[in-house]
C-alpha cells in the first residue's frame, strides 16, 4: 500500500515508518521536525524563512502584540505547495486533528483536500486534542497535566495551547476531521480513557519503537547511580518537573557522592537521546497513566523510568512487575522511589531487564506496524 503520514510527535511517525517499509509498503512522511528535536521527513514543512534571524525578531513582536505567530501560516503555504505530491495513498494517518499546525481554518481548508484525494484516512489521538482537552477540563480524570492550572489559575497563559482546542474555531476543524475519517486511534492509555464511548474509536496502537536503534547502554554496577532528568521549559509545568527538582535536591543532599545527577534542557533529538546513555534512572513525567515516547525509547535502552505507568496501563498489559515507576505528583513519594532505587541498586537491574522485555514484546516498531495495518484493513472491509 501506498501511505501517507501526516505529522510528527516524538519520532512516533518515523519509527511506525521505518516498520512498515520493513514489510514492503511505501511511506511518505510529512513533519515540521517537531521544533528543537529536528525528526527527519520526506517533505518538511518546517517555518525556516520565521525561524531566520532576519524574521524572527519581527515574529516574536507579533507575537507578543497579537498573539499570534506568523510561523502558522509559513507551514500552511510550505503544506499547499506540497498538495500534487500527496495525492493517491491508499492510507492517510493524522498524527493529530492539527498535524499541520497552522490556524484552524487554514488547517481545515488543507485537510479537506487530503482527504478528497486519497482513499482512506485516520487520524491518531496522539498529544492534546478536542476530546482530550474536555475531558482533563472537565475532571473526569484523578489527576492531568492540567492540575496546576486548576490549584493556580494564574497559570493560564501556560496552558493557553490546551484552551485553545475547546475554542468554537478548533471545534470546527475537529468535526471536519473526524467527519471525514475513517476512524480515530489512540496512542496509549491516556488517549484510549477519553475516547472509550466514541463511535469511531477503533483502539489502541502502541508506540512503534524501533529497538534497533537502541540498545542498553549501561550496566548498572554497585558504584554511582546516575540520575537524568531532562527538561523542555515549553511544557515544564505540565511535565511537572518542579516535582522532580524538588526531589533530586533532597536525595543529593541525602546520597551526596553516591548519586550523579545530570540535567539537560532544549537540546535536539541526536544529542538529547545519546546524552542518558550513563543513567540508570530516568525522570519523565509525574501525570500520565502510561508512557509516552520519550519514556518508551529510554525504557528500549534499559533505563528505569519515572512516569505513567498506572493501574489501567498494568491492567491493560496484564503486568504483574514494574517495568518502569509510576511517578505521581508527590515529592515525598519520588523521594521515597529513588531512595529505594539507590540503596537497592539489584532492583535497578531488575526494572532494566523487564523493561526492554516490555518494549521488545508491546512496541517493537514491526509488530506496531502491522497492528496499524490490521486497524486501517479491518475499516477498508
Amino acid at each position: 500500500m501506498r501511505i501517507l503520514l501526516i505529522g510528527e510527535y516524538s519520532r512516533l511517525h518515523n519509527s511506525l515508518k521505518e516498520g512498515l517499509v520493513s514489510l514492503g509498503h511505501e511511506v511518505t512522511l510529512v513533519g515540521d521536525g517537531d521544533g528543537f528535536k529536528q525528526y527527519p521527513a520526506d517533505y518538511s514543512i518546517e517555518a525556516r524563512w520565521c525561524n531566520t534571524k532576519i524574521l524572527n525578531i519581527p515574529r516574536q513582536a507579533v507575537v507578543r502584540l497579537f498573539k499570534f505567530d506568523i510561523a502558522k501560516i509559513e507551514r500552511a503555504l510550505r503544506f499547499y505547495l506540497l498538495n500534487s505530491k500527496l495525492k493517491g495513498f491508499d492510507i492517510v494517518q493524522l498524527i493529530n486533528e492539527a498535524p499541520i499546525k497552522t490556524t484552524p481554518s487554514f488547517e481545515a481548508f488543507l485537510l479537506k483536500r487530503i482527504f478528497r484525494q486519497n482513499k482512506k484516512s485516520f487520524v491518531l489521538s496522539c498529544g492534546i486534542d478536542y476530546i482530550s482537552a474536555r475531558y482533563m477540563l472537565d475532571r473526569k480524570l484523578k489527576y492531568s497535566l492540567m492540575d496546576p492550572f486548576f490549584k493556580d489559575a494564574s497559570l493560564k497563559d501556560i496552558y493557553s495551547y490546551i484552551f485553545a482546542y475547546t475554542t468554537a474555531k478548533h471545534k470546527k476543524l475537529h468535526d471536519v476531521v473526524l467527519a471525514n475519517v475513517s476512524g480515530i486511534i489512540a496512542s496509549d492509555i491516556d488517549y484510549v480513557l477519553p475516547l472509550q464511548q466514541h463511535s469511531k474509536f477503533l483502539g489502541l496502537a502502541p508506540n512503534p519503537v524501533n529497538l534497533g536503534k537502541l540498545t542498553s547502554a549501561k550496566a548498572v554496577t554497585d558504584d554511582q547511580i546516575v540520575i537524568f532528568l531532562g527538561i523542555n521549559r515549553w511544557n515544564y509545568i505540565q511535565k511537572g518537573i518542579p516535582y522532580f527538582e524538588d526531589a533530586l535536591n533532597i536525595v543529593k543532599e541525602k546520597y551526596g557522592s553516591r548519586i550523579e545527577v545530570i540535567v539537560s534542557e532544549n537540546i535536539p533529538y541526536k544529542e538529547y537521546i545519546s546524552l542518558y546513555d550513563r543513567a540508570d534512572i530516568l525522570l519523565d513525567q509525574v501525570y500520565a497513566y502510561d508512557q509516552g515516547y520519550n519514556a518508551l525509547e529510554a525504557m528500549a535502552k534499559g533505563k528505569v523510568v519515572f512516569t505513567g505507568a498506572e493501574t489501567e496501563f498494568m491492567n491493560h498489559y496484564q503486568l504483574k512487575e514494574r517495568v518502569a515507576v509510576n511517578a505521581n505528583p508527590n515529592v515525598t513519594e519520588l523521594v521515597r522511589e529513588l531512595s529505594y532505587l539507590i540503596e537497592n541498586p539489584q532492583e535497578i537491574d531488575a526494572i532494566s531487564k523487564r523493561a526492554r522485555a516490555f518494549i521488545e514484546k508491546e512496541h517493537d516498531h514491526v509488530n506496531a506496524a502491522r497492528r496499524y495495518l490490521r486497524l486501517w484493513e479491518n475499516d477498508l472491509l
